[in-house]
């Protein structure tokens, strides 16, 4: 008999007494939820004194490795000094590395931990290494609210779709086989390789969708294009590229929803543009992940990346310019840009204006020859656990009515100001380092506003504030570490 899917919480149990049984509540909140969400019973194992956890688990871990199962991991400092915990991790690990799959394991990040966001100290844990790399939930703030809350029940339906995500569904490949094109014609898109999803929607018995083709790109001729911009032309809206090893002299525009992979090691898979943007997107949706694109010296001036609208998934690429900033969002767009390598932008490594918005997550944002993040015209993004830093100006920069929620990043070592928020802008800061910037950790000036709570502004060679007076009334500051 086939085992049902089903999860292990790793946690440590003082955690849960301290916040008087409130992981014991999320955990069967969750569950539920799952349930809710595909019709079927969903276990979250959680007491390892239970039999139930240790029958399971060895069963799982050992014995059964076609049975579809997760790795809930409960993140706070406490966690990563825990053997029982980080044995669990480690298991669970080698047991992906069997399957060949990497989203087994889903972090929740509960108490905010130094060895996760930190780089130097996460470069002294694998384990914390391992944790930070992963897709994970910020519960941080949301520890604080009420179960009953409109947003703790989305975000737990957010995390139940997740989980439906992964066991209703086939995963995607770590690395596609090779596939060569037919020999006597040039493919048609109707005879291309397809992947099966095998997405079949919730519950058991709705119907299979039709499986999305995905088209290979080899330059040595084993694939069905040789260059992206064909295979883009080529593809139908929902489909898949996949972008193996080489340098594609060439500049990407994506005008439908499309997903983008990089098949094997993101330096090896260079799309590089002399005189336009290496990639520009003017679709609904879709998603870039593991690419190194380029916007090298040419003729013109454009972007690296210039995002024009929709919600663009821009993940674990490595993205460089030698024209203008790396990354633009504009006129509304609201894209994700999740752990990508942002530098050497000969302006700004993301400037966001003329209402753009998005959210940045986990990024690397250095080197750039202006600010690390430029905001303006009325744009709102979030911004939360990136490392900002190294940037020739500021660190963080909100002008002409630039707005900006800045969260839990690590702003430091820039060349002039940490963030600095000018001519009427107004950006909210909590839980960030701002330290060893050439000037102040904030300065405010320009009839400008700003909401700075419990953030480290200290080591800054010019202290940790210039507020001007005028501004002075509009500013709430608490809780900060000077």
């Amino acid at each position: 008999m086939p085992v049902k899917p089903a999860a292990f919480m790793s946690y440590v149990r003082f955690n849960d007494q301290h916040d008087d049984g409130q992981l014991s509540e999320f955990r069967e909140r969750l569950a539920a939820e799952v349930r809710a969400q595909t019709g079927e019973e969903f276990a979250i194992f959680q007491d390892r004194n239970d039999i139930a956890w240790g029958q399971n688990w060895q069963q799982r871990i050992d014995e059964t490795l076609d049975a579809v199962t997760l790795l809930l991991v409960i993140i706070t400092p406490s966690l990563l000094r825990s053997p029982p915990c980080r044995e669990e991790v480690t298991r669970f690990l080698e047991r992906e590395r069997k399957l060949g799959r990497q989203d087994l394991i889903l972090p929740v990040h509960y108490i905010d931990t130094r060895e996760i966001h930190d780089p130097a100290l996460r470069a002294t844990d694998e384990l914390a290494e391992v944790l930070h790399s992963r897709q994970h939930a910020d519960w941080r703030e949301l520890r604080f609210e009420p179960f009953s809350s409109p947003v703790v029940r989305r975000a737990i339906a957010q995390l139940a779709t997740r989980m439906r995500d992964t066991f209703w569904r086939m995963p995607a490949p770590v690395a596609a086989p090779p596939v060569v094109a037919p020999p006597v014609r040039r493919p048609d898109p109707r005879d291309l390789a397809t992947r099966q999803t095998g997405d079949t929607g919730a519950a058991a018995g709705t119907p299979a969708k039709s499986p999305s083709p995905t088209h290979v790109v080899d330059p040595y001729h084993r694939g069905h294009f040789t260059t992206i911009s064909a295979a883009i032309k080529a593809a139908a809206p929902g489909d898949w590229i996949l972008v193996r090893p080489g340098l594609y002299e060439e500049s990407l525009i994506v005008d439908k929803p499309l997903e983008i992979i990089g098949d094997g090691h993101r330096e090896d898979i260079e799309i590089r543009a002399h005189d336009a943007s290496a990639l520009v997107f003017k679709a609904s949706i879709g998603r870039v992940s593991n690419l190194t694109l380029r916007r090298v010296a040419g003729t013109g001036r454009s972007h690296a990346v210039t995002i024009f609208q929709g919600r663009l998934d821009l993940e674990k690429c490595d993205i460089s310019s030698d024209s203008l900033a790396c990354v633009a969002i504009r006129d509304g767009a609201d894209p994700r840009l999740r752990e990508n390598k942002i530098h050497g932008g000969r302006q700004s490594g993301v400037f966001v204006f003329n209402h753009g918005l998005g959210t940045l997550e986990d990024n690397e944002i250095f080197e750039n020859q202006f600010s690390g993040v430029e905001i303006k015209s009325g744009s709102n993004p979030t911004l939360r656990r990136n490392q900002i830093f190294d940037n020739k100006v500021n660190g963080v920069y909100a002008y002409e009515g630039g707005l900006g929620k800045l969260e839990t990043n690590y702003i430091t070592g820039n060349g002039g100001v940490g963030v600095r928020i000018d001519e009427d802008s107004s950006t909210v800061l909590r839980h960030n380092n701002i330290n060893r910037n050439r000037y102040e950790g904030v300065w405010i000036d320009g009839g400008s506003s700003g909401v700075i709570e419990d953030n480290d502004l200290t080591g800054n060679l010019g202290g940790a504030w210039d507020i001007a007076p005028d501004c002075e009334p509009n500013v709430t500051r608490a809780r900060n570490l000077e």
